[in-house]
């Protein structure tokens, strides 16, 4: 073998070794001085914080009063945004005056937000009242009222929906398209398309 020859073979291996150190010393200093690898945020749908069985809720007023009492038989409390899923909701609304009976209904499903001063009710959704007779002596006939898709505000006792409404008290029939009810002062609002059956009064002895 020529000594040129052996200088280039030997050569050759030593550039290749060089190549190989330099391209390790560089990939760790792209460790040491590179940006860190963002962490995977997704964890996969909302989880539920808790769930409850058979559960009744209570929500009261700034008062202390009660300003709602709700039933489910299946309660979820998501964690992202602690709101409350609701299955086959029953509810009552207290009056404000006392003496007087609750507003109570149901729905399909349900929906409360984290502070309980909003209700979704879904699906068809069922108001009822019974007789009663007012303060001032009057005999208040009772109330039935049927619709769907309803958003309350519970504190307030005020409920709308943009969807169909009938409500029968008595032997008078109202319904209409569209409805903004306060249950405080039974004040009923009928947005479109309403109708109304309002028999005669009787006559006062």
């Amino acid at each position: 073998m020529s000594v040129s020859r052996y200088l280039r073979d030997r050569g050759l291996l030593a550039a290749t070794l060089a190549i190989a150190l330099l391209a390790g010393l560089g990939q760790l200093l792209l460790w040491w001085i590179g940006p860190s690898v963002a962490p995977n945020d997704f964890v996969g749908p909302p989880r539920s914080g808790y769930t409850l069985i058979n559960s009744h809720v209570t929500e009261y007023d700034v008062l202390g009063k009660q300003s709602m009492r709700l039933q489910s038989p299946h309660i979820e409390r998501r964690e992202d945004d602690e709101s409350l899923y609701l299955n086959t909701p029953t509810f009552q609304l207290p009056p404000k005056v006392p003496g007087l009976p609750d507003w109570d209904g149901n729905s399909l499903y349900g929906w409360v937000n984290k502070e309980g001063t909003l209700i979704k009710l879904q699906g068809p959704v069922y108001v009822h009242r019974p007789a009663y007779t007012d303060p001032k002596g009057v005999e208040q006939a009772e109330t039935i009222m049927h619709t769907s898709e309803v958003t309350a505000w519970p504190k307030e006792q005020r409920m709308e929906t943009a969807e169909a409404a009938n409500i029968v008290q008595g032997q008078r029939t109202i319904s209409g398209v569209g409805m903004r009810a306060n249950l405080n002062d039974n004040h009923l609002e009928l947005l479109d398309e309403s109708h109304g059956t309002f028999p005669p009064r009787k006559p006062k002895s």
